[in-house]
């Protein structure tokens, strides 16, 4: 329920891409009377603007009024305003309250459950699966956060439904404190983001905060491999469900066998399911657990994993003439890539580069040694550092831009582009999607 107090004055918005907008749309229709600010987003539709004025939102582009963010009974803030950003800093010190849009939203669907799916790589795929299983089992459920459309955009809708299946970065976690899921999912750590946070700790502190509310009722699907995910939950409430790539649990890979098994039946052949990479069949499991978890049966399952495709941008193969071009623009860390690679069979180039994170790229050095990346391509802002870290392990060329790039990974003459950046998409692009995007387009407009 939402808080009476939120109630008694000014609720600020901050920030005013998708989310902000969202918020400032929900709450004025609810009644609160709204300031919403952006110092950075020039580019706000003209038919947002004017819905605005009609509902009474009152907007202010290009910066923000302190004095009203010190005065206001509450800050929602989006997800892209770091922690430390001026206007929030000076909220936090004159007492007000901030949240992020995530714990608005989940608020304001108080019938709906949640299934929230965090974590470092992986999570995009495991909620797709999991959205696309349950939407064709019939059950009332909507996707969205991270995903897709802001998880407040859902309660604009004005109906609830049975189930939300939310993706939620560690940026829209930070500010969440009252969030309560009913199902968690947790799929991996590894460093991230170090360019946002001071260190590894307070990002993993983020991931953390999907298990602040834990109840008895509360069920967790998390990977048995993975040792920092077990640290990071500890023994908190609920029910755990468990998926591994190697030993028998709830739903593992049958790697023996070539199966993904769930509660010790053949959930489907390794074969029919068409997802690259070990990762995805990771994924898979735990989407798998999950959607058992809510009462789909496994032939269910089976039936919509089975029908599974890479999602844009994500191991997304291009076949031009006699080259397969991968495109995996979303691996936007280091240890994306290093899933990339591990998924790869036979000779290939491989191309990476974007702003850099704050990561060592000669984590990559071990499986690049000696294998079949027959050359690396790295273009952007971080170019010089990867070929730094990595130029005594396999040949590195440096291109100035992807068109430049993709260039040069063709005249290297191998059957396969992978194009896994390992850094973000912010020096050329405006994200991931458009980078990808821009990748496809190369591959036909060179």
């Amino acid at each position: 329920m939402i808080p009476p107090r939120w109630r008694e004055g000014e609720v600020a918005v901050l920030g005013l891409a998708r989310t902000g907008i969202a918020a400032a749309r929900w709450l004025a229709n609810n009644g609160f009377s709204v300031y919403a600010s952006d110092a950075s987003n020039p580019s706000i539709p003209d038919d947002v603007v004017r819905e605005f004025g009609e509902i009474g939102v009152d907007s202010h582009i290009g910066g923000h009024d302190i004095s009203r963010l010190e005065a206001a009974s509450l800050v929602v803030v989006s997800p892209g305003i770091p922690p430390d950003a001026t206007p929030l800093v000076a909220a936090r010190e004159a007492g007000v309250e901030v949240v992020a849009e995530l714990e608005l939203a989940a608020l304001a669907l108080e019938a709906t459950r949640l299934v929230v799916i965090t974590g470092t790589n992986g999570k995009t795929t495991t909620t797709h699966l999991i959205g696309e299983t349950l939407a064709d089992a019939g059950v009332d459920s909507v996707v969205a956060g991270n995903i897709g459309d802001p998880l407040i955009a859902v309660a604009s809708e004005g109906r609830s439904p049975d189930w939300a299946i939310v993706e939620a970065s560690s940026f829209q976690l930070h500010d969440c404190h009252a969030l309560r899921a009913d199902v968690g999912v947790l799929t991996n750590l590894a460093p991230d983001h170090l360019d946002r946070y001071p260190g590894v700790a307070e990002y993993y502190a983020d991931k953390k905060r999907l298990f602040q509310n834990a109840s008895d009722e509360s069920v967790w699907i998390t990977c048995a491999d993975d040792a920092l995910v077990a640290e990071l939950k500890g023994d908190v409430p609920g029910k755990d469900r468990f998926w591994s790539m190697s030993n028998e649990q709830p739903a593992w890979f049958d790697r023996a066998s070539d199966r993904l098994v769930l509660d010790g039946h053949t959930l489907l052949p390794r074969s029919e399911l068409g997802l690259l990479g070990d990762h995805n069949v990771s994924n898979a499991l735990a989407a798998a657990l999950v959607c058992s978890s809510i009462g789909v049966g496994p032939d269910g399952i089976a039936t919509s994993i089975k029908q599974a495709v890479s999602l844009p941008h994500r191991m997304e193969v291009v076949t031009v003439g006699n080259v397969r071009w991968i495109n995996d623009s979303k691996a936007t860390n280091v240890s994306s890539t290093s899933v990339a690679i591990a998924a790869m069979g036979g000779r290939y180039v491989l191309i990476m580069g974007g702003r850099h994170k704050g990561e060592s790229y000669s984590l990559l050095g071990p499986q690049l040694t000696g294998g079949d990346c027959v050359g690396l391509v790295a273009f952007g802002e971080s170019a010089e550092a990867i070929r730094s870290d990595l130029v005594g392990i396999l040949p590195v060329r440096v291109a100035e831009n992807l068109e430049n790039a993709v260039s040069c990974a063709a005249s290297l003459d191998a059957p396969t582009v992978l194009f896994s950046p390992a850094c973000s998409s912010f020096d050329q692009f405006d994200n991931y999607e458009h980078r990808g995007a821009e990748f496809k387009r190369l591959l036909v407009s060179p």
